[in-house]
């Protein structure tokens, strides 16, 4: 994997003024060690790319008429989203959501085309293919409901994502998943520097790079991690959705700064075709 940024002599630094996490805050949902003998590693977003909503805008379907009054919704501020969605769930433990109302209205939203495929294609594959990630700037509880429900949640190595649990009222309390200083990501989470921890950490563990990364995701915020991919790894952005415009526009604009191959897909089982090409290799 020589051409990758992920060598073995790379250890990629935080943003200038980056504040270092605890892990235990860093990885809120993990599994056991993971093997050492993965060939790939692959991150998965979730809203939008797993799923075929936002789960933020599905939690509303559980509040008293669907809805959120205009205070609340004016109250949001850009790049502050965070924030905004904690005092989303603080209006909705006062209105009377419980845990089980929002469970059910996660559980129900539909998987983006093709993912289900996807998820087999990766669970049938040998153990030493695939090391599987998902990182999301929803939140742990919403994340889970659906994983579970879904049967898919062992898939997963990893889950970053901003902390949620429950409090003794009953209230529904998420926490931002960092503080960094990227200036494209929300303050709360900037997945490149989620990326390139991780990926330095376990190269590292392993004592040996992966054949190559992969990034599935949709959003602009999944643009900023797909930055840190190197020319033997590849970005699948969901076709004609942020990620995927903002990919284009820099090759347009920059030649050359965007090294990943890109592979757009609007079903996942495209996603399949370019994953058995590598893993034939």
């Amino acid at each position: 994997m020589g051409d990758s940024i992920f060598n073995c002599c790379y250890v990629p630094p935080h943003p200038p003024g980056d504040r270092e996490v605890p892990r235990s805050r860093r990885e809120e949902t993990m599994t056991s060690n993971i093997p050492s003998d993965k060939r790939f590693l692959i991150f998965f977003d979730f809203d939008e790319t797993i799923v075929d909503e936002t789960s933020d805008d599905v939690v509303v379907q559980a509040a008293p008429g669907q809805h959120l009054p205009g205070w609340l919704k004016d109250t949001y501020q850009p790049g502050r989203y965070n924030e905004y969605m904690q005092r989303v769930l603080a209006y909705l433990s006062e209105q009377g959501v419980t845990e089980s109302d929002m469970r059910t209205v996660m559980e129900k939203i539909p998987a983006t085309p093709g993912m289900s495929t996807l998820f087999q294609f990766l669970r049938t594959r040998p153990q030493t293919d695939f090391e599987v990630v998902l990182m999301s700037d929803a939140n742990t509880f919403f994340i889970e409901c659906w994983l579970r429900r879904t049967g898919a949640r062992q898939l997963f190595h990893r889950i970053f994502s901003n902390p949620a649990t429950f409090n003794k009222d009953g209230r529904l309390v998420m926490k931002p998943f960092h503080s960094h200083d990227c200036p494209r990501c929300p303050s709360n989470m900037c997945k490149q520097v989620v990326l390139r921890d991780y990926v330095a950490r376990r190269t590292q563990e392993r004592g040996r790079p992966y054949q190559r990364v992969f990034y599935v995701g949709d959003g602009a915020n999944d643009f900023c991690p797909t930055l840190a991919l190197g020319p033997r790894d590849v970005a699948f952005p969901r076709r004609d959705f942020p990620m995927h415009r903002l990919i284009t526009e820099t090759h347009e604009a920059v030649p050359g700064e965007f090294k990943a191959v890109t592979v757009p897909w609007a079903n996942a089982e495209e996603v399949i075709q370019r994953l058995r090409k590598h893993v034939a290799e």
